[in-house]
This record gives C-alpha cells, sequence and structure tokens, in this order.
C-alpha cells in the first residue's frame, strides 16, 4: 500500500489541491453573485426598457437583454410591471456612495 502511495503521491496531491481551488472559486462566486444585483421599487410610469436606460452604466447587457433578463429573475413579471413592486435588476458592483444615495431614494 505504501507503495503504491508514493507513486502516486503527485497525482493525489494535484487532485486534492484541484478540488480545494474548486471549492474557494465557488463560495468566491457565490459571494460575488449577491454584489450585481439591485433591488429596485417601480415608481409610477416606469418601464422594463426606460430602468434599463437609467441603470445603463451599471450593467453591462443591451436593452433587450436586460428586460430579458429581468422577466427570468424576478416572479410575476411579464410585459406590465407596476407601481410599488420591488424588482430585482442586474448591476456591476457599485459603490457605496451610490448605494447610499439609491437607498436614500427609495427609504423605507
Amino acid at each position: 500500500m505504501r507503495k503504491i502511495l508514493n507513486q502516486y503521491s503527485y497525482a493525489i496531491t494535484l487532485i486534492i489541491l484541484s478540488c480545494s481551488f474548486a471549492i474557494v472559486l465557488s463560495i468566491q462566486n457565490h459571494t460575488n453573485d449577491k454584489e450585481n444585483y439591485l433591488k429596485v421599487k417601480i415608481s409610477e410610469g416606469d418601464s422594463l426598457w426606460e430602468i434599463s436606460k437609467q441603470y445603463s452604466g451599471q450593467h453591462t447587457l443591451t436593452n433587450e437583454e436586460f428586460v430579458s433578463w429581468v422577466k427570468r429573475h424576478n416572479e410575476n413579471v411579464d410585459n406590465h410591471i407596476f407601481p410599488g413592486k420591488e424588482i430585482i435588476i442586474p448591476v456591476n458592483k457599485i459603490s457605496s456612495e451610490t448605494t447610499t444615495e439609491l437607498a436614500g431614494a427609495f427609504g423605507d
């Protein structure tokens, strides 16, 4: 048994390191995903297209991709959205200053 372990020690070490690396990346990606979404409250007259244009500096999607993403990732969002409803939108990481401004705008 010891002879087999010695013979395959490099392969065993490589497998252990690969698994560890994959776990670390998975945890890191899961944490980063939460920073790439923003909850917004729909106001009277809003449309998904207008929201996409309003936040265009904070995402890299086309307007069509943005609208499609919002429809897929929010319950009961179709072609019509209603004032007062909160939806999740995709955004790149935003600074704490912008977050504070957005939070103040929506209030609790």
